[in-house]
């Protein structure tokens, strides 16, 4: 099966019927394909949008339809999203092709009997964007909060969250920046190669790079690239993928050779093998996981960058006594909500509740207090999250702190591309910064009178 449009359809039914990360029912999908590179990037691009686009989407069938968008037959549902997100989001494809193609999938799939109902939705909502009647723009809708929730297709608790911390303007740019494709930066390894090495690399292939002030060891792609794997340097260790904002903690952590090191939550290990770069492989590092699958991904990269001073520890960093008074730093990359990387993690909007949040929350206070344990007198623990909720970050280091007074934060003396606050920790906005959101901060233990 080699159509696009039918390929993106299954995986989509995939998310919506089973409740599939839409990661995972892409790579379900392409493994029963054999597209070339440009199709590969169409179904990407309809599957990823289609889900971040979901409650924009329904909207414009609640406003079309005489049934609303919930009442329409789920896998007719989804056909309705694939025409209208290439309508509304795709300029490159033109208007017929849009509809025809999204007819035929109709009929294809079992709704012969309705290929007349899409086709005259499609063109209905052809007809009011030609006479700038999108219903999407022209609604008044009832808050702010709404607006913003439709128009850019966001839970309404997220919406209202951002515009208490950072007001409503910069709320609707937070929105577009994670309605956009995600970049992709590299890390070099400076063990293996340079940035000047990588550089001149990419440009005898005709990829774009630019460099990122204060991250020297970073390097971000411009444009298309294919295949990761592909990329000239991959298969000799001479870079990683890994985004700006995770270099900046590791930079924060700053392991020195001959330390021991313990990365309490490591998989899939992009901030374990940076410190290993950082420690010119000198020492130890311990990298913490309680998912064995997880770990072999991180096994796999240390190897390919060819890294010695890794060593693998499975299991909860809550229950490692051998651990305590180890380290002299201790790197925690708490497991998150991930709300700081909406733009790479399509469902994650709708994944997430005010509930589960708390619950995560909790999670990372006691993944903290045990972490600190491992520290020697004297010694660093930086705390870190790619999420921009406060009762994941924040929240949690206020509370370490008021029932740990032996710790206080130590505010980063290197230079950052981030501005950190007046209390010491660094929170990465992203339409802010341009790369992903990340809350950290370097908390150091006094030493023992």
């Amino acid at each position: 099966m080699q159509n696009p449009r039918q390929i993106a359809f299954l995986a989509l039914r995939e998310v919506h019927r089973r409740g599939a990360f839409a990661d995972a029912a892409l790579d379900r999908a392409f493994s029963n394909s054999q597209l070339n590179d440009l199709d590969r990037r169409l179904v990407t691009e309809l599957v990823y949008g289609s889900v971040r686009r979901m409650r924009s989407i329904d909207f414009i069938i609640d406003k079309l339809a005489t049934k609303k968008s919930s009442q329409q037959p789920p896998e007719l549902r989804t056909i309705l999203h694939l025409g209208l997100y290439q309508l509304e989001y795709l300029n490159q494809i033109p208007p017929s092709a849009a509809v025809n193609t999204t007819v035929q999938l109709a009929k294809e799939n079992g709704f012969s009997g309705l290929s007349s109902f899409v086709n005259g939705l499609l063109r209905q909502y052809i007809r009011l964007t030609d006479n700038n009647l999108n219903p999407l723009t022209v609604t008044n809708y009832k808050s702010t909060v709404e607006h913003l929730g439709i128009l850019h297709s966001f839970p309404e608790w997220l919406v209202k969250l951002w515009i208490e911390q950072i007001g409503e303007t910069e709320t609707e740019q937070l929105c577009e920046w994670f309605n956009q494709s995600p970049t992709i930066d590299l890390r070099i390894n400076p063990l293996k190669s340079s940035i000047a090495q990588i550089e001149t690399a990419f440009k005898s292939h005709n990829i774009s790079t630019s460099r990122i002030p204060h991250l020297p060891q970073a390097l971000r792609l411009n444009g298309s690239i294919g295949a990761i794997q592909n990329l000239p340097g991959y298969s000799e260790g001479w870079w990683t993928i890994q985004d700006s904002s995770a270099q900046l903690v590791t930079h924060l952590l700053a392991p020195q050779p001959g330390e021991t090191i313990i990365d309490a939550c490591a998989a899939p290990g992009g901030k374990t093998t940076h410190s290993a770069e950082l420690m010119q492989d000198e020492g130890t590092i311990y990298a913490c996981d309680k998912t064995a699958s997880r770990l072999k991904k991180l096994k796999e990269n240390a190897d390919r960058l060819q890294m010695k001073s890794i060593k693998i520890h499975t299991g909860d960093s809550r229950h490692f006594p051998e651990f305590v008074n180890l380290a002299d730093r201790v790197l925690l990359d708490a497991p998150c909500s991930g709300l700081g990387t909406l733009h790479r993690r399509a469902d994650a909007r709708w994944h997430h509740t005010p509930e589960n949040i708390q619950q995560q929350s909790q999670l990372q206070s006691e993944l903290l207090a045990n972490a600190a344990t491992f520290v020697k007198s004297g010694g660093v623990l930086v705390y870190a999250t790619c999420t921009i909720h406060p009762l994941e970050n924040e929240t949690v280091i206020r509370s370490f702190l008021d029932n740990n007074p032996h710790w206080q934060i130590e505010p980063p003396t290197i230079d950052l591309p981030v501005q950190p606050s007046p209390e010491g920790w660094v929170k990465v906005w992203p339409h802010r910064h341009h790369m992903d959101g990340f809350f950290m901060v370097r908390l150091k233990q006094l030493k023992n009178e």
